[in-house]
């Protein structure tokens, strides 16, 4: 992985972390995506006039990756809405890289290494460790159904990451293959805000369609940028170093919307990040 790209994806990280900031904070969160798919999907329209047509051997992944983003961005909405940002944010990201490292193997033939191997353990001692710790509201037991939303997530994400890792190097332009994904993944949720919300759609999604379609912006640059590194280095260490958005995840969560993170969930958080170390310097 070459200066640059590393570069490139460290953005994006920053980039994704406040776009899922974004969404957190509108709380109907149909709203809140509606609007990043609906902002996506007019950034990739506005696009189509200036970059290539995607080859013939990338549709089928686009289409496969465009049913995965829509279970994707589902299950973030779940996650979302049970836990708390600082929480469901690092347990789906950092559930990632660890299912792309086994992902890349069966398809993409990228075997791990030793130390990738050891980042995988680390990092998965620190997932567990933010299940275990996932504590909110009154009582003390964990919400088991936030966390499971998030894992799940985080297996979303890795099945696209790997989908897209694949079709963009196919499609012959990043830019080409970002516009037509963002097309056909960012229409499905605010179709079903139309069917669900019907004549109420247009009142409620008014106070908070700047931040929204901000938010839209912001994800297609930095998936965008994701894209363009994965045509240029290996899937799993792409993935692993967009993953230290886990780090920016959690600032925001932590100083802007005043969650209680805690010492034991910082230090599980701090373990995930050294796996994901490990995985980006295996060689």
């Amino acid at each position: 992985m070459t200066p640059l790209v590393a570069v490139a994806v460290l953005v994006a990280a920053v980039t994704h972390a406040s776009w899922n900031a974004i969404a957190h904070g509108i709380r109907d969160q149909l709203l809140a995506f509606t609007l990043v798919g609906g902002g996506g999907a007019l950034c990739g329209a506005a696009l189509l006039p200036f970059v290539p047509t995607p080859a013939a051997g990338a549709w089928p992944y686009l289409l496969a990756s465009a049913v995965l983003h829509t279970v994707y961005q589902a299950l973030l909405m779940r996650s979302f809405t049970l836990g708390d940002f600082g929480q469901m944010y690092p347990i789906a990201r950092g559930t990632a890289p660890l299912a792309v490292t086994g992902l890349a193997a069966l398809f993409a033939h990228e075997v791990a290494g030793g130390r990738q191997l050891a980042g995988v353990a680390v990092a998965s001692a620190g997932l567990t460790g933010l299940a275990l710790w996932g504590i909110r509201g009154s009582g003390t037991r964990p919400r088991w159904a936030a966390i499971g939303a998030a894992v799940a997530t985080g297996l979303a994400i890795a099945s696209y990451t790997v989908v897209d890792g694949l079709g963009v190097r196919a499609a012959g332009s990043s830019l080409g293959y970002i516009s037509w994904l963002m097309i056909l993944e960012g229409l499905v949720i605010p179709a079903w805000a139309v069917a669900a919300r019907r004549g109420a759609l247009l009142d409620q999604i008014r106070p908070f369609a700047a931040r929204g379609l901000l938010g839209g912006l912001l994800s297609v640059f930095a998936y965008g940028l994701v894209l363009w590194a994965q045509t240029r280095a290996p899937l799993a260490p792409v993935a692993a170093l967009r993953e230290s958005s886990i780090i920016v995840g959690a600032a925001i969560g932590t100083v802007v919307m005043k969650e209680r993170f805690g010492a034991p969930r910082i230090a599980a958080a701090g373990l995930m990040v050294v796996g994901i170390g490990l995985m980006l310097h295996a060689g």
